[in-house]
């Protein structure tokens, strides 16, 4: 198993990577060379992804990490670089879905739920690796947004905010730390094929068709094609490449 994309020697940091995207660019990433560390709040999921990526010949570690909190993101930064001297590469790809509903009726706890592990995890995740990464001189980040950081997603007001703030944050970054040789970017999938999808539309087959329908290319996509775009972005193709969100979205916002 081998990836066109070389990672020979770098520590790779995935969030959520105890299934669909996290898991997809987890495998990629190892396929390449790189050691990763598959965090994720799902130890079972976790360790598959860790068991797949050693039976395929890479190199992996698995450390549980709620993104929410603070101090479990500041352990699981530590204990990565701890382990291997440094942090090459970090994909804050950790979120959650949250249910349907218009904004006035969204449920608070919700909004609050959502918002803590999708933007406020991926912030203290972003504090924690580009500390490590200015002391060392260098590194990429590439964070998980949505086509709904770009976009409305009606009746999803928590997951379209904090995808809109992902962004934001990526952008923000990438221009504070350009310098110091550290790329910061984002991709934005379109409805993909994983267990959130799979929580957001059950039970519910007319959104499915509409949703499929919105798209261009008239699918779903894989976590494998927007794990390709992850790669692109963390490797040296990309060296000029920074403060960008990427659609990766069969068409949809073409």
């Amino acid at each position: 198993m081998s990836h066109p994309l070389q990672f020979t020697d770098k520590i790779a940091l995935v969030t959520g990577a105890g299934s669909g995207i996290g898991r997809a660019t987890a495998l990629a990433l190892a396929a390449g060379g790189a050691a990763v560390i598959v965090a994720d709040v799902n130890e079972t999921g976790g360790q598959e992804t860790v068991g797949q990526v050693r039976q395929a010949g890479g190199q992996a570690t698995f450390i549980a990490a709620d993104v929410s909190q603070y101090d479990e993101v500041e352990a699981l930064v530590a204990a990565t670089v701890r382990a291997h001297g440094r942090l090459d590469i970090a994909v804050n790809n950790a979120g959650v879905g949250g249910p349907w509903a218009r904004t006035a009726d969204y449920p608070l706890a919700e909004w609050e739920r959502v918002l803590a592990v999708n933007l406020n995890g991926v912030f203290y995740c972003m504090q924690q690796e580009l500390r490590q990464m200015v002391k060392q001189a260098g590194g990429v980040i590439v964070n998980v947004a949505s086509i709904a950081g770009q976009r409305a997603l009606a009746n999803a007001p928590a997951y379209t905010a904090s995808k809109h703030g992902v962004i934001g944050l990526t952008r923000t970054a990438a221009q504070e730390y350009a310098r110091m040789h550290i790329r910061v970017n984002a991709v934005c999938p379109v409805f993909t094929r994983t267990p959130l999808l799979q929580t957001m539309i059950e039970g519910k087959d007319r959104l499915e068709g509409k949703l499929v329908k919105n798209i261009p290319v008239r699918r779903f996509a894989e976590p494998e094609e927007i794990a390709d775009a992850i790669l692109w972005l963390c490797s040296d193709g990309a060296r000029y490449v920074t403060g960008q969100a990427v659609n990766v979205d069969g068409g949809l916002t073409a």
